[in-house]
């Protein structure tokens, strides 16, 4: 367990990011990622990809859940509780403050420019998130061959993700990528 300074500078950390993850929350993974495998070194890559994982196998608020491990992986189960608070919390308040003043000016102009503004803004988190999980899970030619079939896949095909997502799985299950 590390120090109660490093659950306040992670929950605070988390809950600015939260405060500004237009998209989500996976908009912002790769400034998390930094914050706690680069410049901290709370865990690996290889844990951070397996939180991400795990989250994303598991139905319900998945950032938050992976938060939560976070959290957890830095301050034990305080950590997690903090972690998932400081992920949803703040983001919370935000949208609702923000829900109202949008619906009560509904009828300006400005609405339409802000929403064809944040769309491109929006998608290119999305894809430096998506980049930044695949160079730390990509550790050797066949898993970064698995990310760009599935990648191509995806972009090629209207094929459903959950079947992309079970071949992954099972190309790990058989000891694929190692």
């Amino acid at each position: 367990m590390n120090s109660l300074s490093d659950l306040v500078e992670l929950s605070a950390r988390l809950a600015m990011l939260s405060s500004i993850s237009f998209g989500g929350f996976p908009t912002v993974l790769p400034d998390v990622r930094s914050f706690v495998v680069t410049t901290h070194g709370w865990m690996t890559d290889q844990e951070f990809t397996n939180f991400f994982a795990l989250a994303q196998a598991i139905p319900g608020p998945n950032m938050i859940l992976m938060m939560s491990f976070v959290g957890w992986k830095v301050w034990g189960m305080p950590g997690a509780i903090v972690s998932a608070l400081a992920t949803f919390g703040p983001a919370c308040v935000l949208y609702f403050s923000v829900y109202r003043l949008w619906d009560r000016f509904r009828s300006a102009p400005w609405q339409r420019i802000a929403r064809i503004g944040l769309a491109p803004v929006t998608i290119g988190l999305v894809i430096a998130s998506g980049a930044v999980m695949a160079r730390a899970a990509d550790h050797d030619w066949r898993a970064a061959t698995v990310t760009a079939a599935a990648a191509a896949l995806m972009l090629l095909t209207r094929l459903n993700p959950i079947f992309v997502l079970v071949a992954g799985g099972v190309l790990g299950g058989l000891g694929v990528l190692r």
